[in-house]
């Protein structure tokens, strides 16, 4: 069989992975805290046909090798954890960090490994517990759930996470509580596990640890929390269709190889009539 042939089935492979990527991406243009994905492409071991010869001075020259390449293969899938735009919400519970971390979600209080997120949509719920959509709590710094006393009518949400009750008779007072983040080593060795959720990874910070720690901390590296404001996809769509071009005519150039292998089989098998 040609080699051409398995070349084409490879391109065509690969540009559908790119594709899916993409669609995926497009899906989720207005998601909170979405990162988008970047599909990246390398060579197959090549054929070689002739080796290499060493040149002999005065003698003879270097002969390079000849090689057929076989295709093409993924190399990566990469998450791009760029900023999203802010959408102002002026909403007390909804946050954004502004720099890097992540927020620290649990799905019960004993979780030994809270989940990763930069979705900030909170809510209190009717036991006055700190959640996110799906009810998970809300981690502080100190790795226990966040829960305002009954006789707080209000609240705020300083640039470090501190949470300002406000009481009846117009008091604030600084909370105990504090909102954790998570600074992450490579943010791009992160697990997604949807629900704009990531896991921890040992290739996302050294032993897959998750160490809490607080918003503006300068000697660990996390950003601010900015209250009532949200963090958008930073999918472009501009980009996106720009690629979804590119891979599409990948895609029919890589059809057109199998098809032009087909036709020179086929002449081939009639050599013989």
């Amino acid at each position: 069989m040609l080699r051409s042939m398995y070349s084409g089935v490879s391109g065509m492979r690969a540009f559908q992975t790119k594709l899916d990527v993409i669609g995926n991406n497009i899906a989720n243009v207005n998601t909170i805290g979405f990162k988008a994905g970047r599909v990246m492409f390398k060579d197959i071991l090549s054929q070689t046909v002739a080796g290499v010869t060493q040149p002999t001075e005065g003698t003879i020259g270097g002969v390079n090798a000849k090689q057929i390449g076989l295709g093409v293969t993924l190399s990566a899938i990469d998450t791009i954890h760029t900023p999203g735009s802010a959408m102002t919400t002026n909403v007390a519970t909804d946050v954004r960090i502004d720099g890097d971390g992540f927020f620290a979600l649990k799905t019960t209080p004993e979780q030994e490994v809270p989940y990763l997120s930069r979705a900030g949509n909170f809510m209190l719920d009717a036991n006055r517990q700190l959640v996110n959509s799906d009810g998970m709590f809300v981690i502080s710094a100190g790795g226990e759930p966040i829960v305002l006393a009954e006789d707080v009518t209000a609240f705020s949400i300083a640039q470090d996470g501190t949470i300002i009750s406000v009481s009846a008779d117009g008091t604030s007072t600084p909370t105990e509580f504090q909102l954790g983040v998570v600074k992450v080593a490579n943010p791009a060795g992160l697990e997604k596990v949807g629900g704009n959720l990531y896991r921890m990874t040992p290739n996302a910070h050294p032993d897959g640890e998750v160490v809490l720690s607080t918003a503006g901390n300068i000697e660990v590296g996390t950003g601010a929390i900015i209250s009532g404001q949200l963090e958008m996809s930073n999918v472009d769509l501009t980009t996106e269709f720009t690629e979804m071009i590119v891979a599409q005519r990948g895609f029919q150039a890589n059809s057109r190889i199998i098809s032009t292998s087909d036709e020179i089989l086929t002449e081939l098998v009639n050599l013989k009539r």
